[in-house]
């Protein structure tokens, strides 16, 4: 590894601690009273833990295996010291992050066709078009071609983000405009990147409310259309969920996965928020990777997702 890499990765541990505040204060402070003076598993260091993680947004499913994994490991003898059982408590949110089919991606790209088709789906308001564009800055920084195509034909305000988007990190970019048909916008796009010779092509999709079974229709609609234009296509459905929103982040990742074929999660606003145990719930429940992370409101403020990364920012300062 280069001086450059050593710096790169300094930087981006150091932006991830720093996303991660708000949600290690609120479940290491809770952490750290549950562990003051105690040598011991009992019942009030496990009531509190059961506290800490419920209140991050874990979940109550995954707060009880969590915890179970925790006294099986521990039950042969009740003693340690806080840094043990901090150390175990990392090893086992490690293991359960590392049972979906998350990798630990060295960088963005992960395409092996090309041009590598990604759909990008969710609702409005979870930072879908800013995580497009920001995804795309960084394939751009990879000296990769980029297109960028609007298939929410229903505002005129997604076409605009996103040819701002397109205009600003040097895509190329697509569109049909306010009305067309997204089926026939998700074709042509597929066509365009072949003829301009694209490595990726990243479609966006209208922000759908996932109650609403007419437009989770339509993603269908979509995909099949891109499958007719390049075979294969897509060949990676994002779907973005806003970690701030806890437990509706889980509900929305339910009904999406029943119209799309989900191959990765973008979880936004990680820096926003005390909520960002909701990473470990739907990694839990849905066992669909964790691709990429947001963790501000500028270009570079987005990650490739490392679950070994992600819990030593979460412990930093914790059993050190």
């Amino acid at each position: 590894m280069g001086f450059f890499d050593r710096f790169f990765n300094r930087e981006r541990e150091q932006e991830l601690k720093k996303g991660l505040v708000k949600t290690q204060e609120g479940f290491f402070g809770k952490l750290a009273k549950a562990l003051v003076g105690k040598n011991k598993v009992d019942e009030d260091f496990l009531d509190a833990l059961e506290a800490a993680l419920i209140s991050s947004d874990v979940g109550l499913d995954t707060t009880i295996k969590i915890i179970q994994r925790l006294e099986k490991r521990i039950e042969r003898d009740k003693y340690f010291t806080d840094q043990e059982a901090i150390l175990m408590l990392k090893e086992e949110i490690v293991a359960l992050l590392a049972e979906n089919a998350t990798e630990d991606l060295e960088n963005f790209y992960t395409g092996k066709t090309v041009p590598h088709i990604i759909l990008v789906v969710g609702v409005n308001g979870v930072g879908k078009t800013t995580s497009i564009g920001k995804l795309a800055y960084q394939y751009r920084q990879m000296g990769k071609q980029v297109l960028i195509a609007a298939g929410d034909t229903f505002r005129a305000a997604a076409v605009d983000q996103l040819k701002i988007w397109a205009e600003r990190v040097g895509c190329l970019f697509f569109s049909k405009g306010m009305g067309a048909d997204p089926s026939s916008v998700a074709y042509e796009a597929g066509q365009m990147a072949l003829r301009e010779n694209a490595d990726i092509a990243i479609i966006d999709t209208a922000g759908r409310l996932h109650t609403k079974t007419n437009l989770m229709a339509e993603l269908s609609k979509m995909s099949r259309s891109l499958s007719k234009s390049l075979p294969g296509a897509p060949h990676e459905v994002l779907l973005v969920l806003d970690a701030s929103t806890g437990q509706n982040a889980l509900e929305q990742c339910r009904q999406f996965t029943k119209s799309a074929e989900v191959t990765g999660l973008i979880l936004t606003k990680l820096d926003g928020t005390a909520k960002g145990g909701v990473i470990l719930g739907i990694s839990d429940q849905f066992k669909i990777p964790i691709r990429y992370i947001g963790t501000g409101e500028s270009k570079e403020n987005f990650q490739v997702f490392n679950k070994t990364a992600f819990v030593e920012a979460l412990f930093s300062g914790m059993g050190d």
